[in-house]
């Protein structure tokens, strides 16, 4: 295993939670606990992205945005990494089929918030992710109904899993997703870089 990427034995649940970070804060740390407890996972990974291709504006500097994440996000079972800048994709499909190669056996639910949902078919390859790992959606504030009616939830409406099977959902053949609620934080990276509190 090269000593950029973190150990994963086979046979580990894996749950990734992808994003710019820019910058990581509480409601990121909420969801990736929430996960930890609803969906039977091992371990989280934070994939700190080189930057968002839907974005028009680059984030913070790498180094910057591992630094802050890790200060934030200390937790025993949860990994924050530059995985994507050291495997060289740009692509969560991308990512994901590069894991796929790299850890055989260990099996990866994607993880997002409920506003990615909502314009997940906005993603390269969408459908290609839905079809090939489990997606564990968690509700964000203002966007639970749009995520429910999404064009992705249409897609894989016949094989999501009830809030109350959410632990079956590491361990479960995609295409499966599951969207559970947990209490609403309302903040978000936006919000933080438009008070000044995080300047680029």
């Amino acid at each position: 295993m090269r000593a950029d990427l973190p150990y994963a034995p086979p046979g580990m649940v894996i749950g990734l939670l992808g994003g710019s970070f820019d910058p990581a804060h509480q409601g990121h740390v909420d969801i990736t606990l929430a996960a930890l407890r609803r969906f039977g996972l091992d371990r989280v990974w934070w994939l700190v992205s080189p930057g968002n291709p839907l974005k028009a504006r680059g984030p913070a500097s790498m180094n910057r945005r591992l630094e802050q994440a890790r200060q934030l996000m200390q937790h025993p079972r949860v990994t924050v990494t530059g995985i994507e800048a050291a495997l060289g994709t740009r692509y969560t499909a991308d990512t994901l089929a590069a894991l796929r190669r790299v850890y055989p056996g260990v099996r990866f639910v994607w993880l997002m918030g409920s506003d990615n949902l909502a314009s997940f078919h906005k993603w390269e390859d969408w459908r290609s992710i839905a079809d090939t790992v489990p997606i564990g959606v968690l509700s964000r504030p203002g966007s639970r109904l749009n995520a429910r009616f999404s064009p992705a939830a249409r897609y894989m409406a016949g094989h999501r899993l009830s809030a109350e099977q959410s632990r079956l959902l590491g361990r479960a053949q995609a295409p499966a997703w599951c969207l559970t609620d947990l209490p609403l934080n309302p903040a978000s990276s936006t919000a933080i870089r438009a008070r000044g509190d995080w300047v680029r």
